[in-house]
């Protein structure tokens, strides 16, 4: 640069949203899993997490979902206790 100082400047309102501090993340419980996440967690492909979902799998309670758009997603917090409930009652039909 020719010597010259540069024109851009930091407004003083500006100076906390680059040296404040950082929002924490959200809590672990409100995380949203998608089915090839579902997947990976349970070791099976997406399609049997489609069926776990769906309920077409004997003995195993359907796995609690939503809808977002044409996305299928499965709350961290219904995933673990549908897995505490899953563990429970392994071997009988729900």
């Amino acid at each position: 640069m020719n010597g010259q100082q540069s024109s851009t400047r930091v407004r003083k309102t500006d100076s906390p949203l680059i040296d404040g501090p950082v929002l924490a993340s959200p809590s672990p419980t409100s995380r949203i899993l998608t089915v090839a996440e579902i997947a990976r967690e349970l070791r099976c492909s997406k399609a049997h997490v489609h069926h776990l979902i769906a309920g077409k799998v004997a003995g195993v309670r359907p796995l609690p979902s939503l809808w977002l758009g044409r996305r299928r997603l499965i709350l961290l917090a219904s995933f673990e206790e549908w897995l505490r409930e899953s563990e429970k009652h392994s071997g009988t039909m729900l």
